[in-house]
This record gives structure tokens, C-alpha cells and sequence, in this order.
């Protein structure tokens, strides 16, 4: 019997196909009794399951699907990485916060880079200020009496938006990038007492539509927000709820905190989001159909019921155990 990829068993009559931008070129419901594509959207969306860190139960059960770029980066999946240091992407592992043990080990295999911007890895950056990358180093948060050390290696443009900085960016206005600082949750004081000389541009307020903090002034300047970006702020839904005609979908779909809305708009839910948003993990496996599964597993079930209970079979199952045919079957009924 052929295992059929989950996609294969995901109602898609409960979603709009357009809605949900699966596909752009609007071939429709067809589409998908294309088997490649189905292949497609099943790697997809274990792609994206791979680094939501609700499903670690669900990766370990299903470890062949698994996407190890996506993977190596989970803080949650430590357990899997450990078993599987060989399928590692230490590029990608030098991000994870709760894998400082396994990179204290394996310092040749370290993306430098990477390992600036993770904020556990402090101590092993100290060890190696030579091999930062500064850029990087200066959006890490935990990285601030390093970075005090060093004003001539300070990258001013990723300083803005690192949430522990702001008494630097208050010390030094004049270095402030204020498309990053839209993104800093902590400097919303900053950007409140500058806005009105701010120059409009449409990235600031992009930026800014997906900053949680950033509600009060968003509310104030809703003219100027960005719908993609707000459909993913954790702290708009109330903004959301009331303009669900401006909602992107997609980006909703991988907001935490708008589940309740997602339950009541199934038709419009994009998959691909949704598989990554760790708090969906019931919504999502929703749209499996059971019924489709119970049905394709008809002819295998009937197929294993003949051969385990085949007479022939549990004659000679009898006689290795030295149990009497009649007996054996009164135990059975």
C-alpha cells in the first residue's frame, strides 16, 4: 500500500483557493488533482511544520518529512538535533538559542553571523571578537556592554531597531534609521515625539503596522497603515476585526493571536501560514478530511483482515504454539 502525503487527505472545499494565494495564475480547484502539485504543498507544508515549535510531537513521528533547515533553527527540537547531529544545518543552527551547547562543541562548523545575532551566544562571541559580524552583533539584544565597547563597530542601522539600545539611540539621534526603529518595540516613545517630523514613506509605516507597541499610534494614522503587515501584529486583532476587508490572509493566518477569527473565516485560511503558526496546530489538522482516509484505508484493512485470518495462516500459528485450532478460535470470539 502507498502512503498518500497528507495534502492528499486536506479538504480543500472548505478554503478559497484564490483568497488563500496558494496560486496566482487562478487555475482553481483543478489544480490540485495535479499529483506534482500536490507533492509540492506536502513538502511545503512540512517545511513550514518543521520550525513550528507547538509540533515537535508531530515532527518525531514523522522524521522523513522533516526540513532540517527548518528544523535546526526550532529552540524546541533540540531532542531531534541531538539524535541526528549528521542532517544538522549549522547555518541555520547558530540562530538557536537553546543549541549553545551543541556549537560550544563545534566551533568549525559555526556561521559566525548567525551566531552574532543569537542572543545566548554571548559568551562564545566574547571569546571571539574577531570572527563577529557587527552588522549582525548590533541587533542582538543581549550583545548591548559589547557593543558599548565598541561605538566605531556599531552598525547604526540595525542598532535602531534593537530593543535594548535605546539609551544609545537616545545619546545619538542624529545615527537613528527610522525604517528600523518603526520596528523597535521598545522605542515607541522615541518615534511618538518625532513623528511629526518623521518623512512620510510608505516602509516606515510598514515597518511600524507590524509592531505590537506600536497599536496607539497605528489607530490614530490607520490612513497610513499597512494592512499586509498589521494582519500579523499580535496586539491589532481589535483593529483587525473591524476591517476584515482589509485583512491579508496570509499573514493573518500566521498571527498567534487571531486563531478565534481564522475558526470563523475557514474559506479564506492559507495552509502554508498556518502549518508555521504555533498555536494553530488543532485548527490545522481540522482540515483533514478522516473520512477520505477512512475510506482509502477500506481496501487495506478488508486486504489485512483476509491474510491475518486467513485459515491456513492460523492453522499453522496453532501448530507452532501447540494450541488446538478449537481453542484458539473460542478465545477469539
Amino acid at each position: 500500500m502507498t502512503i498518500k502525503p497528507i495534502f492528499e487527505y486536506f479538504n480543500f472545499d472548505k478554503l478559497d483557493l484564490h483568497k488563500a494565494n496558494l496560486y496566482k495564475n487562478n487555475l482553481g480547484q483543478k489544480l490540485f488533482t495535479n499529483k506534482k502539485l500536490i507533492k509540492t504543498l506536502n513538502k511545503v507544508f512540512w517545511r513550514n511544520l518543521s520550525g513550528n515549535t507547538n509540533a515537535i510531537h508531530i515532527l518525531e513521528q514523522h522524521l522523513d518529512k522533516v526540513c532540517w533547515y527548518r528544523l535546526s533553527s526550532n529552540p524546541n527540537a533540540i531532542p531531534i538535533i541531538e539524535k541526528y547531529l549528521h542532517k544538522v544545518k549549522w547555518k541555520e543552527l547558530s540562530l538557536n538559542p537553546n543549541a549553545i551547547h551543541i556549537l560550544e562543541k563545534n566551533l568549525d562548523k559555526v556561521n559566525w553571523a548567525y551566531l552574532s545575532l543569537n542572543p545566548n551566544a554571548i559568551h562564545i562571541l566574547e571569546q571571539n571578537l574577531d570572527k563577529v559580524n557587527w552588522m549582525f552583533l548590533s541587533q542582538n539584544p543581549n550583545a548591548i556592554h559589547i557593543l558599548e565597547a565598541n561605538l566605531d563597530k556599531i552598525d547604526w542601522m540595525t542598532l535602531s531597531g534593537n530593543p535594548n539600545a535605546i539609551h544609545l539611540l537616545e545619546q545619538n539621534l542624529n545615527k537613528i534609521d527610522w525604517f528600523w526603529i518603526a520596528d523597535n518595540e521598545n522605542a515607541i516613545h522615541i518615534i511618538e515625539r518625532y513623528l511629526h517630523v518623521i518623512p512620510f514613506h510608505p516602509f516606515f509605516w510598514r515597518n511600524l503596522s507590524r509592531n505590537p507597541n506600536a497599536v496607539r499610534i497605528l489607530e490614530r494614522n490607520l490612513d497610513k497603515v499597512h494592512w499586509y503587515e498589521l494582519s500579523r501584529n499580535i496586539k491589532a486583532i481589535h483593529i483587525l476585526e473591524r476591517n476584515l476587508d482589509k485583512v491579508d490572509w496570509f499573514q493573518l493566518s500566521l498571527n498567534t493571536d487571531a486563531i478565534h477569527i481564522l475558526e470563523q473565516n475557514l474559506d479564506k485560511i492559507n495552509l502554508w501560514s498556518l502549518s508555521f503558526n504555533p498555536n494553530a496546530i488543532n485548527l490545522l489538522f481540522s482540515f483533514i478530511d478522516y473520512q477520505k482516509i477512512k475510506e482509502n484505508n477500506e481496501v487495506f484493512c478488508e486486504n489485512l483482515v483476509k491474510k491475518v485470518f486467513n485459515p491456513e495462516r492460523l492453522l499453522q500459528l496453532c501448530n507452532i504454539c501447540e494450541i488446538k485450532f478449537i481453542d484458539y478460535m473460542e478465545k477469539m470470539i
